[in-house]
């Protein structure tokens, strides 16, 4: 019996290296371009991603998904005989992937068992659950211990970004209008977070360098940290974040991502994103 096989989808933004290197099963998303449609990772890097969005006239858009997609990892764990799956999903408040791994696993319930968890986060925030998902299989946890474990750890993972303009945010539909107005007045830099699994407006700054310092400062006061991920989505300044949560001191060590088409579809380019988990009492 191989263990415990994880799977996760694209938005967690974990490198497709650190991916291969951890055992981790993603199930990719589309990206659509007018048109157009491509899957995520197969036929779109990150690079090229953003090369599209900076250079070309078609806003992008994502789907999920389909059943089937996740249905095949699954049994593909079973062929290679792990004793189960626990699927580690991006918010089910921001996509419809989080409703087909569940139609999946109940589609194969009777030859492996899964736990999908909505981890009600994304980007980063997801991948860092994915990755306390890897270290409890190699630990020896049982499927029903990772996802109580998972399902405390989501409460004490908090995803804060910084993105140039809420217009990509706004047209994609995961942001009201209103708050697309107000922070347009005066260059204002907004902060985003998410709550409770969809995005909200957290903070505006009056400069991006502010936003940046802002941002980078969440994960240096947040107290004790059990894991931190920046992520890079195709913005110049990304060094300083880093050189900022250099003070920052996790328990594990710091797991860099770049921002892939999944959420950079509805950020924009310029964006910049720090994830951290808490540690638990």
């Amino acid at each position: 019996m191989a263990g415990i096989q994880v799977v996760t989808d694209s938005a967690c933004d974990l490198s497709p290296t650190t991916a291969e290197e951890r055992d981790v099963r993603v199930v990719p998303l589309t990206i659509r371009f007018g048109s157009e449609e491509l899957v995520d990772r197969d036929e779109l890097s990150s690079k090229e991603f953003w090369d599209r969005v900076i250079t070309g006239p078609d806003m992008p858009s994502t789907a999920a998904p389909s059943p089937g997609a996740f249905q095949q990892a699954f049994l593909d764990a079973r062929e290679a005989e792990s004793s189960g799956v626990v699927c580690v999903m991006l918010s089910s408040g921001l996509s419809a992937t989080y409703q087909s791994a569940c139609t999946a696993a109940e589609a194969v319930a009777d030859r492996i068992p899964v736990r999908v968890v909505d981890t009600q986060s994304v980007t980063m925030g997801q991948g860092l659950l994915v990755l306390a998902a890897v270290d409890m299989v190699a630990d020896g946890h049982s499927l029903e211990e990772i996802e109580v474990a998972l399902n405390d750890m989501k409460g004490r993972t908090h995803v804060y970004g910084v993105v140039d303009s809420l217009d990509y945010l706004r047209r994609g539909g995961r942001i009201g209008g209103a708050a697309q107005l107000v922070g347009s007045l005066l260059s204002i830099k907004p902060v985003i977070h998410v709550v409770d699994g969809v995005v909200e407006v957290e903070s505006k700054q009056r400069t991006r360098s502010r936003a940046l310092s802002y941002l980078a400062n969440k994960a240096v006061e947040a107290g004790p940290l059990d894991r931190l991920g920046p992520t890079n989505g195709s913005a110049p300044d990304f060094d300083e974040v880093l050189e900022m949560l250099r003070k920052a001191t996790p328990d594990h060590e710091i797991v860099t991502g770049a921002l892939g088409p999944v959420v950079g579809s509805h950020t924009g380019p310029a964006s910049i994103g720090v994830s951290f988990i808490t540690k638990g009492r």
